[in-house]
């Protein structure tokens, strides 16, 4: 055999072994894509932003507030 066809075998060897890996790290990319465009829909389908929370739980605060100086009136009240 000559040296050319040996060279030609084992770059073709190379070539087919590389675009092998190369299909399925990218098919691996691919999925890892969907799988985190389906993590950010239930993320933000399931929790609540720290700011949206601050501004409820603000608004609840100050409902009990209102109900604690009611309760503190009637109380004062013989």
């Amino acid at each position: 055999m000559d040296v050319q066809i040996i060279i030609d075998i084992a770059i073709g060897v190379l070539s087919f072994v590389f675009g092998w890996l190369f299909k399925i790290i990218w098919q691996a990319i691919t999925e890892l894509k969907d799988d985190m465009k389906e993590t950010n829909r239930v993320i933000h389908e399931t929790y609540v932003r720290k700011d949206d929370y601050r501004i409820e739980m603000a608004k609840i605060e100050s409902m009990f507030q209102r109900i604690l100086d009611k309760l503190d009136a009637k109380a004062d009240k013989p």
